[in-house]
């Protein structure tokens, strides 16, 4: 089939998906995008806002919205890693031990206040979540595809939380603020929830196959030579001091490269533009990076990597 037909056919059954999703999330339209484009570059998507905005709305009305399974993981400071990968048990039948699969078996895991667990545990999640499998004693369990973790953390509430040092957040493909909706939105949804509940409603658009099928179809965009040296440049810039105490990683580029490819198929397209990767700059880069405002104690979360990226995104030339 034409590249171009193929694009097309998957970005009628994605942009439904997004629509469904938009239902229920009201005025955060780029924010379901991400998610998409997250779950369709096959990385994971870390949701980071104040408590009610929607961050487990999101990732459940993204779940309803695909025929697949969902999960959720509500992580205390007692949870052990066998609490979510799962665990062996001796089976009295069989007089064997048969692996109990945690809930981290799921299409879609939602891994709400994930800064609320422990190192060890955090590890645990992250090791899987990279590696696409979960490995007890001595043996191997495939993680179903499509698989997407959505973690959530309130990034001001620091009592009794464990902050994911910057090795674990560059493992998160995403990093997405919500923030409060616009006037208009907040009432549309006071209203909406006055007699019945949107998530409710919400029912399957798209198949686990096809979100797969688009997968696949990701790697077959073409990324002109020209983008390519685009982002070697700035990450380059990140590197050379200035800005940065730590710049991106050659991950974090894989990462930009795979999410603008994802976008163009969201959006019907066999190619990449460079506005794809502007679009996309700070979600997937500004979590992977370290100011120099760090050094004084400054919130690394705060505002200052974004200042410096946009910055970047003025001074660096985008190819024509």
């Amino acid at each position: 089939m034409n590249p171009n037909a193929t694009a097309t056919l998957h970005a009628d059954r994605l942009q439904a998906l997004i629509g469904s999703v938009r239902k229920v999330i009201l005025g955060k339209d780029e924010a379901i995008t991400l998610c998409v484009v997250g779950l369709l570059a096959e990385g994971h998507v870390l949701l980071e806002d104040l408590p009610g905005t929607g961050k487990t709305t999101l990732a459940r009305a993204l779940a309803k919205s695909i025929a697949v399974e969902f999960r959720r993981i509500q992580f205390t400071s007692d949870l052990l890693p066998a609490d979510v990968l799962g665990v062996s048990v001796l089976s009295s039948g069989e007089d064997r031990f048969v692996f109990k699969p945690g809930p981290i078996f799921g299409n879609i895991v939602l891994a709400d206040e994930l800064n609320r667990t422990s190192p060890r545990t955090q590890s645990a999640l992250l090791e899987c979540m990279n590696e696409g499998r979960v490995s007890v004693d001595g043996y191997t369990h495939e993680l179903p595809k499509p698989f997407l973790v959505i973690a959530t953390q309130n990034p001001l509430e620091f009592e009794g939380t464990y902050p994911l040092p910057e090795s674990q957040l560059d493992r998160f493909l995403l990093r997405l603020p919500l923030g409060y909706p616009e006037r208009e939105f907040e009432r549309e949804v006071l209203k909406g929830r006055l007699s019945a509940e949107p998530l409710d409603e919400v029912t399957p658009v798209i198949s686990g196959e096809e979100v797969v099928e688009a997968s696949r179809a990701v790697r077959e965009v073409t990324v002109d030579e020209s983008l390519l040296d685009y982002v070697l440049e700035f990450l380059a810039e990140t590197r050379r001091g200035g800005h940065f105490l730590l710049g991106a990683s050659p991950r974090a580029g894989l990462g930009w490269v795979r999410c603008a490819q994802a976008l163009a198929v969201i959006e019907g397209r066999a190619y990449c533009i460079p506005d794809d990767f502007k679009r996309l700059a700070l979600s997937v880069l500004a979590h992977r990076v370290v100011p120099v405002a760090h050094l004084g104690g400054g919130d690394r979360n705060g505002g200052a990597c974004e200042d410096a990226l946009n910055e970047l995104l003025e001074r660096v030339d985008v190819p024509t």
